[in-house]
């Protein structure tokens, strides 16, 4: 990887995209060669065919914008290659999440455990499931590893990863605490905000917004400067594309979303938009809700009933509000933040497609 600093021009959101994606190849690639046994090779397929199915890869490009934003100096191997050990994590929290909702596709292909579950289709459904997800649970654990790997083949100076390495860890930290409050509220949703914003905040907000941009920008060395900023933008940003995530789970087209229409209902997830329609619901419409939410059996007309009171109650309008006024706060954020203004415009563009995106 050639060490042109990226800092020295204009940011090109497509040529980090596509930088980090070669980074990500040229990685997968390494694991292919030097697997310690043949039967092993599956599980690095496996990955490569989840990393290379799609993804947005907006914590690599913050990354790369945090450290841009910085003016930050140095290789473009150093920050291409914690840019992409980001991505590896989150592939990492993405393989375990499936496995924890029992989702069947991904990115419109077939989740990690699903296509692991192939190959011991023989011995029966049953059989095959069980070797999928715990197959998948390994190859989980062992992107973790590798995502660290990664981060620490970056040839990062001591200073760097002094710098670093404390956002790394509480971005590792606090994506898993937001999984399990994920987890402890699925199939028990209520009229709590709090919680609700909480897991909104820990497993999405910090983990994929304000935490990649931070670790950019503490890359740099500019982290006692910027990083309240950082957080400035990106918290309300995290939560607004949470939120979005929220109502693409419930209303989103499964051909452009790539999942299922039904997960995030038959889960009974706990989120704003549950939330906000149990508090104003009338007895009748709160019995749907009750009947349906959380229902490994719901079908198509049951979460007809459920999305006909989401919006009855006025429940997806005000989380549509709820993202604007997000989206607002993090734009004026960046206004004030000290971003260099190249970056500012790169961050600007990812704010608005990750507010009004349909996938």
């Amino acid at each position: 990887m050639p060490s042109t600093p990226l800092a020295s021009a204009a940011l090109d959101l497509d040529d980090v995209r596509a930088a980090v994606d070669a980074t990500l190849s040229g990685y997968l690639d390494t694991l292919e060669r030097t697997v310690p046994h043949p039967r092993l090779a599956p599980l690095v397929a496996t990955l490569r065919g989840f990393v290379e199915a799609g993804g947005k890869r907006i914590r690599p490009l913050l990354c790369v914008a945090g450290w841009h934003a910085a003016g930050g100096t140095g290789s473009r191997s150093a920050v291409l290659h914690l840019a992409a050990s980001l991505e590896l994590l989150h592939a990492s929290v993405l393989i375990h999440d499936d496995i924890i909702d029992a989702s069947a596709t991904r990115r419109g292909v077939p989740t990690a455990h699903r296509s692991l579950a192939a190959l011991r289709a023989s011995q029966g459904p049953r059989a095959a499931l069980r070797f999928g997800s715990s197959s998948a649970l390994l190859l989980g654990d062992l992107t973790f590893v590798w995502s660290d790997q990664l981060l620490r083949d970056a040839g990062l100076s001591q200073r760097e990863r002094d710098a670093v390495l404390p956002v790394v860890d509480a971005t590792r930290r606090e994506v898993l605490l937001g999984q399990y409050l994920d987890l402890l509220s699925t199939g028990t949703p209520s009229d709590d905000m709090d919680t609700a914003l909480a897991i909104t905040r820990y497993k999405t907000a910090h983990y994929t917004v304000e935490r990649p941009l931070q670790a950019g920008v503490a890359l740099a060395g500019a982290g006692e400067r910027l990083l309240p900023a950082c957080s400035d933008f990106g918290i309300p940003l995290g939560e607004a594309f949470q939120l979005r995530d929220d109502l693409l789970g419930v209303f989103g087209d499964p051909s452009h979303t790539g999942k299922p229409i039904l997960d995030d209902l038959r889960e009974g997830k706990h989120t704003p938009l549950i939330v906000l329609a149990l508090r104003r619901a009338t007895p009748r419409q709160r019995t749907v809700l009750e009947t349906h939410l959380g229902r490994p059996g719901l079908t198509h007309t049951g979460a007809a009933s459920v999305r006909a009171v989401l919006v009855a109650t006025g429940a997806r309008d005000t989380v549509e509000e709820m993202i604007e006024s997000r989206h607002r706060q993090a734009l004026a954020a960046l206004e004030r933040s000290g971003f260099r203004p190249d970056a500012a415009e790169a961050l600007r563009s990812l704010a608005d497609a990750a507010v009004r995106r349909a996938t």
